[in-house]
């Protein structure tokens, strides 16, 4: 088996909903980074042999598969493939593996990863609405609904359910929130975002363009207070949308190939994709799988925990990364390091891909050596990956 090599990788940085993005077509997000990514490794674009993308609400402008016309939109050639996938939050994450088990195989040599999604223009849960507005129906078959019956799989639902599992008040969501706004802050004060974001010019709601490099959702300005007093998404409840991760636009993804593929490319590789793991788990409490998937991709690697110098845990809610630190007895000073997407957003199906370019990134700033991602996902799954910075 051969080895899957990380040839370059990039980024947007992110956008709020309504923000500096939102007059960007998703398409036009993911051919920037994709442009980007041959840039960079200064690859012939003949080379790369498939183009696969992670995208979660695949309708409208995010629909037909959009892969194959990020493909159509950017400088590679028409004769390039395009996929898209779904594996709800760790869709990137997964385009990631896919591509990584290709050039492994020997199936092909180099291969594009990634994920777009333009929270502004396609909202979350465009499908399902969309899907009910028009008599389409839902997605829970007689058959899922004999085995689940009544109940309603909620993302929302499972952060409270992982809250109340492991005992988490909301002071401490609240804290971890506002360590999230701090260190996400004082990584972009420090220049430690530059080398992973693709620098575009952003068409406003007012028609000026201006040139989006920086994070927009991080609070320079976060406080415990203001934390504190954003309201409850129930009563009874300790998630709010304080501590929960920012509705983001933008766009990821990173170039891998095998040996052959660095020599047909003439590069040198930036990272390597060590083990790659992923499992489903409880639908209802649906975001407490990552802490499995950690297990899993660690006893594939034959790795212990205290071998890895860093982690990218999706902040989806607060919970989920207390909870993955309580589970695996990780060190919490190696998590999530610039801040998370609480601060930094959450843009679905990008995120995978975007959290393995931070973390490569952090990696290299820190002279480090190995870093694990894992993030829960929609319908009780999750994703890991070990990459090694070289």
């Amino acid at each position: 088996m051969g080895e899957a090599f990380i040839v370059s990788a990039a980024r947007t940085a992110g956008g709020r909903r309504g923000g500096r993005l939102a007059g960007v077509h998703p398409v036009d997000l993911g051919a920037t980074v994709v442009d980007a990514l041959l840039d960079r490794a200064k690859a012939d674009p003949i080379l790369v042999e498939d183009v696969i993308f992670g995208c979660v609400s695949q309708i409208g402008e995010q629909s037909t598969n959009i892969a194959r016309n990020i493909v159509l939109a950017s400088n590679l050639p028409q004769l390039t493939p395009g996929v898209t996938i779904d594996r709800q939050c760790g869709s990137s994450q997964q385009a990631l593996h896919f591509a990584a088990h290709a050039v492994m195989a020997g199936a092909m040599d180099v291969v594009i990863a990634g994920g777009v999604e333009s929270m502004s223009r396609v909202p979350m849960g465009s499908p399902v609405t969309v899907a009910a507005a028009n008599g389409l129906g839902r997605y829970k078959s007689p058959g899922v609904e004999a085995h689940y019956p009544r109940i309603e799989f909620s993302q929302f639902t499972g952060a409270e359910m992982v809250a109340a599992k492991y005992k988490l008040g909301r002071e401490v969501l609240d804290e971890f929130a506002l360590e999230s706004h701090k260190k996400a802050a004082n990584a972009i004060t420090a220049g430690l975002f530059a080398n992973e974001i693709v620098p575009l010019n952003a068409l406003g709601s007012d028609g000026a363009i201006s040139r989006h490099d920086q994070d927009e959702g991080v609070r320079f300005d976060a406080s415990l207070e203001a934390i504190r007093n954003v309201k409850l998404l129930r009563e009874d409840g300790v998630i709010s949308a304080g501590n929960s991760s920012q509705i983001c636009d933008g766009a990821s993804g990173v170039m891998i190939a095998n040996a052959r593929g660095l020599r047909a490319l003439g590069a040198e590789p930036i990272g390597r994709i060590a083990q790659t793991a992923v499992i489903g788990g409880d639908p209802i409490i649906m975001l407490d799988a990552p802490a499995d998937a950690t297990d899993r991709v660690l006893r594939r690697a034959g790795m212990t925990i205290d071998k890895i110098d860093l982690f990218e845990v999706n902040e989806a809610f607060a919970p989920i990364p207390l909870a993955w630190l309580r589970n695996t007895g990780a060190a919490s000073d190696k998590m999530n390091v610039h801040g998370g997407a609480i601060a930094l957003g959450h843009p679905l199906g990008a995120s995978g891909t975007k959290l393995i370019t931070t973390l490569l990134n952090a990696l290299k700033v820190r002279r480090a050596r190995f870093g694990l991602q894992t993030m829960c996902e929609g319908g009780g799954m999750a994703n890991a990956t070990i990459i090694e910075c070289l």
